[in-house]
């Protein structure tokens, strides 16, 4: 599969989703065009979907949250009289080369994720309504949301047959989701999952696999007293003003750099890796919130984080070479940091909070992005606040000591700001610097002790928020050698290693989708009962089973 793939689109452009917004609710109706597939070979039959469905989902729920603010109530169906969903089209996985069946399935659980999220950030609460089939990832969907409305009708049924059927694994959390969200019986679990037929309404309540079920006949009266009874009661509020976002403006673009408005992405394929360069804003921050939420999707942190984040996920897709990301930033600290005040000033106001919860995806999605991460803090850098999570975020930093004669002879700088404690949570639920010093918490109140002051190198290396510093002379070298021995080692490794060592501390129901994709399903995807020649995913849909070999590992 050899197709870029853009994750920009908008609802005037979806092939797959229509959303409608109604006073305070938005309906996602889920209406897969077969035939519109984003590779050839395959056919999105009965709702199934690819990375494109998937993009387009993700794009829509991140418009309900800052287009249709006074939404409360989120209600996905289907417009397919046959089927909710049938999951992650096979025949796609099928023909899918193994990293991309591991970047959509991590992709699809950070997509889950921001649904799941919407009720607790933003008042948006998610309801499911299914009707017809609704089969492994096309439940996924559903465990995602906040209730589950099953209709009763004899035919409507729930399943994850991906064990039985095709020899692999949910792969968008719906074991973990099952266990540890909704909080099924381990061996009802068992049983549920390994049954290809899965089960109809009143099994799936008993079991607490939905919330409520209905006849269809009483369907839009139980809809209704849901909405009634579930959703928040969103005020009529000045502030709640329709934020519009529109196309991403990229300056340049070729196969060695993409150039935005806040950032540039140079990429060396000699060497195998790329640099994310974020320049920072011209002036500092607006003070008045009607200046700020007048700019629209044009004021800074929000461009900032659009483009950071389209940035990210072109790397993961479309460049699987590309071994290491190397993060800088350039400009004036103060701008940073005086944009980054605005979180903890405005911290009431929806439009920072959307922002703010913005950031803590992207900064997740980094600490997920199966690439080697490295900061480096330059002379003239602008690690300020928010950006220095980029810091805490990489598997190494390297800070420059003392005066470059290139810059000026200025020195680097980074600042701390209480963004950085607890602001941007990682997927285990604690703050990047908690987790960086996980076992010194006396570290912990040292940096504390720093907020809002200039550090420079060789205080920062006391204080443990660097690896490593370099002079003027050996500053270049070392970075060079450092990249040359990183790419000398096995990929696989690294994604390995480094996936081990980025989360310690307390398990969280995403510490375990994640580690578990990143494992399990990353091993099961490769073995032959699965891909083999005569593995299931191989064999579906031809009328013969597929051939397992019977070791256990």
């Amino acid at each position: 599969m050899k197709n870029k793939i853009n994750f920009e689109t908008n609802p005037n452009t979806y092939k797959h989703w229509e959303l409608l917004i109604e006073n305070n609710c938005a309906f996602l109706i889920m209406r897969v065009n077969e035939d519109a597939g984003f590779f050839e070979g395959y056919k999105l039959k009965l709702n199934s979907y690819d990375i494109g469905v998937d993009i387009e989902l993700a794009d829509a729920i991140q418009r309900i949250r800052f287009e249709h603010p006074n939404v409360n109530s989120v209600i996905i169906k289907s417009g397919n009289d046959k089927a909710f969903c049938a999951g992650a089209n096979i025949k796609m996985l099928a023909s899918s080369d193994h990293a991309h069946k591991v970047n959509f399935c991590k992709f699809t659980n950070e997509t889950r994720n921001f649904l799941e999220s919407s009720f607790k950030e933003s008042s948006q609460f998610f309801i499911c309504l299914v009707e017809g089939v609704c089969a492994g990832g096309g439940y996924e969907l559903a465990l995602a949301c906040n209730h589950i409305l099953l209709v009763d009708d004899g035919s409507s049924s729930i399943s994850l047959p991906e064990v039985p059927l095709l020899a692999v694994l949910p792969g968008t959390g719906g074991l973990t989701r099952l266990t540890d969200k909704r909080k099924i019986r381990r061996d009802l679990a068992d049983v549920f999952c390994t049954m290809e037929e899965g089960v109809k309404a009143k099994k799936a309540k008993d079991w607490c696999l939905v919330d409520t079920i209905t006849k269809k006949s009483s369907l839009n009266d139980e809809l209704n007293l849901l909405i009634k009874e579930k959703s928040y009661n969103k005020k009529k509020a000045d502030d709640l003003i329709c934020i519009k976002l529109n196309n991403l403006q990229k300056k340049a673009v070729s196969n060695e750099k993409i150039i935005y408005s806040t950032l540039s992405v140079q990429i060396d394929r000699e060497k195998k890796f790329a640099t994310i360069t974020i320049n920072a804003p011209l002036d500092t921050a607006p003070e008045n919130l009607s200046d700020i939420v007048s700019q629209g999707d044009d004021f800074w942190l929000l461009k900032c984080a659009r483009e950071l984040d389209d940035a990210i996920l072109n790397l993961r897709f479309n460049e699987l070479e590309i071994g290491i990301i190397v993060f800088k930033t350039s400009g004036e600290i103060s701008n940073v940091l005086s944009y980054d005040k605005l979180f903890e000033t405005y911290k009431n106001q929806w439009f920072i909070n959307e922002i703010s919860y913005f950031w803590t995806r992207i900064f997740k999605r980094i600490d997920l992005t199966s690439r080697t991460l490295i900061t480096l803090i330059e002379p003239g850098s602008c690690y300020a606040g928010f950006l220095s999570e980029l810091i805490f975020a990489a598997d190494r930093s390297y800070m420059a000591e003392g005066e470059f004669e290139e810059y000026d002879n200025k020195e680097a700088t980074i600042i701390l700001s209480s963004s950085n404690f607890g602001s941007f949570l990682m997927s285990n639920d604690m703050s990047r610097i908690d987790t960086r010093f996980i076992g010194s918490p006396e570290q912990i109140l040292l940096a504390k002790q720093n907020l809002e002051k200039q550090i420079l190198a060789e205080e920062a290396n006391d204080l443990g928020l660097i690896t490593f510093m370099f002079d003027d002379i050996d500053w270049e070298d070392e970075i060079r050698i450092f990249l040359e021995e990183r790419s000398s080692f096995s990929p696989d490794s690294m994604v390995g290693m480094e996936s081990n060592l980025r989360f310690p501390g307390k398990e969280t129901m995403e510490t375990k989708i994640f580690g578990r994709l990143s494992a399990w399903q990353n091993w099961i995807f490769q073995r032959p009962s699965a891909v083999g020649e005569n593995g299931a995913l191989k064999k579906y849909g031809t009328g013969n089973k597929g051939q397992y070999t019977k070791e256990r590992t």
